[in-house]
């Protein structure tokens, strides 16, 4: 990448029970080289007044029009990237797909973080619509939220109906075989999470044009633990693929420009 081209967007979808705010920092801990835009979902943050999505691929088609139609994403000159995290991985997913459907060029890289591979998914224990006890009991088990959250009603009130939709979109989601992505897939795991070491691999079926798998320590939500080290690992993925998202390299200990990985340098070897 040169200092005149353009940032690559990296488009990023909330996890269940979240919205756009969460990744609102990350446009502070990235590369002038990549521009962060937060995908707001239905029924919360900015779209509270509309109602919660309730099918991920008649979603994802929204998106895909919403996204296509704003940033002229049918232009190859202006490269973009896709994120998720959990339900947001599935979401990316389709949306790739969706977008590619409606003549979009394919993103450089679609990041899914979080979540087993579309093929190797049993969503079927989402279906039934869990009571607030539950989503709470969910909600601790997973890790994530600070228990002075959990313990706030007011907070509370608004947040379970949010993860109570979410996670009956989850249910509802159904594998649909496709050709693989034409661009390359990079996977985020946490070494102390519930999704199985197979079931992160299974990405690899999805991609065409690369894959890479990286772990990291923690359990469900490791993005937040390790903010950096995610920001930094897909920094120099966006950085070192082409620009039609043909090549996306393994991780190894010196990163693409040789150096020790960090996203100042990242941001060097984007200028060099």
């Amino acid at each position: 990448m040169t200092p005149s081209a353009p940032p690559v967007r990296l488009f990023c979808i909330p996890y269940s029970g979240a919205s756009a705010a969460i990744y609102a920092r990350w446009s502070f801990l990235v590369p002038d080289a990549i521009a962060i835009h937060p995908v707001e979902l239905p029924g919360r943050g900015t779209r509270a007044d509309e109602p919660f999505a309730v099918d991920p691929h008649h979603l994802a088609e929204a998106l895909a029009k919403e996204l296509a139609d704003l940033h002229r994403l049918a232009d190859p000159a202006v490269p973009y990237a896709l994120f998720g995290h959990s339900l947001g991985a599935l979401v990316a997913y389709e949306l790739a797909h969706a977008l590619i459907r409606r003549g979009a060029a394919p993103p450089r890289l679609l990041v899914a973080s979080g979540t087993s591979a579309p093929a190797m998914r049993d969503d079927r224990a989402w279906r039934r619509p869990r009571s607030d006890t539950e989503l709470i009991a969910d909600l601790r088990a997973m890790g994530g939220t600070p228990e002075e959250v959990i313990a706030s009603p007011e907070l509370m009130e608004m947040v379970l109906p949010v993860l109570r939709a979410d996670f009956l979109m989850c249910g509802a989601y159904a594998f649909r075989p496709r050709p693989p992505l034409p661009c390359p897939i990079r996977v985020l795991g946490g070494e102390q999470d519930d999704v199985p070491g197979e079931a992160l691999e299974g990405w690899r079926r999805e991609t065409a044009t690369g894959f890479g798998l990286s772990l990291f320590p923690g359990g469900h939500f490791f993005i937040q633990a390790h903010q950096g080290a995610v920001l930094d690992r897909i920094s120099r993925d966006l950085i070192a693929c082409d620009l039609a998202g043909h090549i996306l390299p393994e991780a190894h200990p010196d990163g693409p420009c040789g150096r020790k990985p960090g996203i100042v340098q990242a941001a060097a070897c984007a200028a060099s």
